[in-house]
């Protein structure tokens, strides 16, 4: 199980605020690059299809734009990413849609905006969600496909693991003076209206996530959330459970003061978010069984700018863009090769520590069982 050094070492580094710079890189490509048709874009596997790198960023380049989609700035980096992608192809506009929505609206848009120009290229994607609607994804395999360990990834390249946190308890340490130990403290008259979690679990990874640490916690299993969905029907009927999505700006204000999210995207809210964070925002990791949960990259099979989608990937899978996970506490999924290659940089991985040894994880069998029975049961237990 995760030490605690680990997450002392995470808190550290969001106080520190390391911050990575970006690689310039160089945009411009060899005269003759070859490009590809947009139909030709769309099924391609492989920078190869484009005659090799150079040709994906000609490609990617005079589409001119990539439309990505429920990616904060806070969350695992993002704002940092997107800004080095800027900074490595500037010919290419990032347009942003929906920072706070969930999985499941990234799934709707791409089918209400299927053929227009404004249909995500590209996902950040729970599982669940990801794997009933395996569909709507285009097969593709970066430059350093070997670096993904074989079981973070699609055997075709539909998908494949970005990074992972731990299931966490942020609250503000002006309201909550003693920090929580279990998950059953949240049931106490300390919490009263003040516990929410990202949104409707059978809609968004995260919410979901956080029923499934509910279950851990309380005597259930990867196969078995019900004592997590019996746990939320508790919280609502002692009037603790808060129907508000929590933001920075919910939590700033006191409106969530206790939220149940990814370990990165606590650690964000608080101290490391500079001006815009919370000083009093503090992170726990509650002792027993700690719950993860890798999130996919996929590619729009019907992407407005496929080549550009496929140009991002790249990014995200370069050592300049993992590390940049690193740095906020999420662990990429190429870290071992990144150790192995002495890619990952060595500062920062001192400062977080070494990846969690072993984390509940649920497989995709298990996360459409979880999610078939929150469909069923979530609404009437929180009612």
């Amino acid at each position: 199980m995760i030490t605690k050094r680990i997450f002392v070492g995470v808190a550290v580094l969001a106080a520190a605020a390391i911050t990575l710079t970006a690689c310039a890189g160089n945009s411009s490509t060899p005269a003759g690059a070859s490009s590809i048709s947009h139909a030709k874009a769309l099924v391609a596997t492989s920078a190869a299809a484009f005659g090799g790198q150079a040709g994906l960023v000609t490609a990617a380049n005079a589409e001119g734009a990539l439309n990505v989609i429920t990616l904060p700035p806070t969350w695992a980096n993002y704002g940092k990413i997107i800004d080095g992608f800027k900074k490595k192809y500037p010919k290419i506009k990032i347009n942003s849609a929906n920072p706070n929505g969930s999985s499941a609206d990234e799934v709707a848009a791409a089918k209400s905006q299927k053929g227009q120009s404004t249909a995500p290229d590209v996902f950040d994607i729970g599982t669940a969600v990801m794997d009933q609607n395996l569909d709507l994804f285009a097969p593709y395999k970066v430059a350093n496909w070997a670096d993904i360990p074989a079981d973070f990834k699609d055997s075709k390249g539909l998908w494949y693991y970005d990074y992972t946190g731990l299931m966490s308890i942020g609250y503000d340490s002006s309201k909550i003076t003693t920090p929580p130990a279990s998950i059953t403290d949240l049931l106490g008259p300390d919490y009263k209206g003040k516990v929410a979690i990202k949104g409707n679990p059978t809609q968004a990874n995260e919410a979901a996530s956080a029923v499934y640490l509910a279950a851990l916690q309380s005597g259930g299993s990867a196969d078995d959330i019900q004592p997590g969905i019996d746990f939320f029907a508790k919280l609502k009927k002692a009037g603790n459970f808060l129907s508000v999505l929590p933001t920075q700006a919910t939590v700033n204000s006191g409106e969530t003061p206790v939220v149940l999210q990814w370990s990165y995207n606590n650690l964000a809210w608080g101290a490391a978010g500079g001006s815009t964070g919370n000083a009093n925002w503090k992170t726990v990791i509650l002792p027993g069984t700690a719950l993860g949960s890798y999130y996919n990259q996929t590619i729009n099979a019907d992407a407005p700018h496929p080549a550009a989608a496929r140009l991002w990937e790249e990014y995200i899978y370069s050592p300049e863009a993992q590390n940049l996970y690193l740095a906020s506490g999420a662990y990429p999924a190429t870290l071992k090769a990144m150790e192995d290659k002495k890619t990952v940089d060595a500062t920062v991985l001192q400062t977080v520590g070494d990846a969690p040894a072993s984390f509940v994880q649920l497989s995709s069998d298990q996360a459409a069982k979880a999610a078939t029975l929150l469909t069923a049961k979530w609404a009437t237990a929180i009612k």
